[in-house]
């Protein structure tokens, strides 16, 4: 699986895969957090360290010359320190969809980050109040869900406050992503049957919240219209850093005009040999005309 930047994105972010101290250091040694997650004992560790010094070498290339340690404990133990959290392979808690949480040094993960980089210089850090984005395509299966849930992870995890919306209030599906089950969400706060305690903290991934989509309303396009998304709106920009909005299909529902407009800004997203590019561009005028900018678009070549 691959990712593929398009329009007026520009893949220069440096790889996340060897995480670096920062000028304080971590605070806890590599071998104690090994210990104490049961995957080295004390006798190990101090192996480790002995034939550290004699080869003067660091700690986790010394695990796993002698054979104690892999290359994934040395990374997972690295994460730790540095307070990087992902999952573990075993971890059924969430969709493996979501790559950035599960394979956070995979080359997927690193096209998401470099997208994450061009956001930042073209949106979010460009004004005050540009924290909403809108994920958007014309049509179904674009990958928009995917896009959209992994990159607010990528998000989270520079240590923000990162809310991921689902605003496609027709198919949603971040519920089952992130295994929300059915509860109220966005359809919900709109009609004013419920408030923002809807959104719900992604305990496993720091940082990070989730509003479903909520139950599913027979008028979704007249609840964006309802000056209860303009206040909702509001209230979300004072409390996050990121607003990332996944969106129904562009080309079928009108919603997404009033969403993307109201983010002020989308980001464009084609599946490979699945995306007519008719309905591309002409989304992307009907979003200019709008006077939403267009940050970008993205090529997407998974298969979700």
């Amino acid at each position: 699986m691959s990712l593929m930047r398009g329009e007026g994105l520009d893949p220069t972010e440096p790889s996340h895969a060897a995480l670096s101290a920062s000028p304080q250091g971590p605070t806890r040694p590599i071998g104690r957090v090994l210990v104490e997650c049961g995957r080295l004992s004390p006798n190990e560790s101090e192996r480790i360290l002995e034939f550290q010094r004699s080869k003067d070498i660091r700690f986790g290339d010394a695990g796993i010359a002698l054979g104690l340690l892999r290359s994934e404990d040395v990374r997972r133990a690295l994460a730790d320190q540095f307070n990087y959290h992902y999952l573990t392979a075993s971890d059924a808690s969430l969709s493996h969809t979501l790559i950035a949480a599960f394979a956070p040094f995979s080359p997927v993960a690193e096209e998401l980050r470099s997208l994450r980089t061009q956001l930042q210089i073209r949106w979010f850090s460009t004004a005050p109040g540009h924290q909403a984005l809108s994920i958007v395509s014309p049509g179904s299966n674009d990958g928009r869900s995917f896009i959209a849930a992994n990159l607010a992870i990528v998000f989270s995890q520079l240590g923000t406050r990162t809310l991921l919306i689902d605003a496609d209030l027709r198919n949603p599906c971040q519920d089952r992503l992130f295994s929300l089950g059915s509860r109220p969400g966005l359809s919900d706060i709109l009609a004013g049957r419920c408030g923002p305690e809807a959104i719900t903290p992604i305990v496993a991934l720091n940082g990070l919240s989730v509003l479903t989509a909520g139950t599913i309303p027979p008028n979704p396009q007249e609840l964006f219209g309802r000056s209860s998304f303009k206040y909702l709106m509001e209230i979300l920009r004072k409390d996050y850093d990121h607003l990332i909005f996944d969106t129904p299909p562009g080309a079928l529902y009108a919603d997404v005009q009033t969403i993307a407009g109201e983010c002020g800004s989308a980001l464009l997203i084609a599946r490979e040999h699945h995306t007519h590019a008719t309905g591309l561009i002409e989304l992307k005028q009907h979003l200019q005309d709008n006077r939403t900018l267009v940050v970008g678009s993205m090529l997407n070549q998974t298969q979700h």
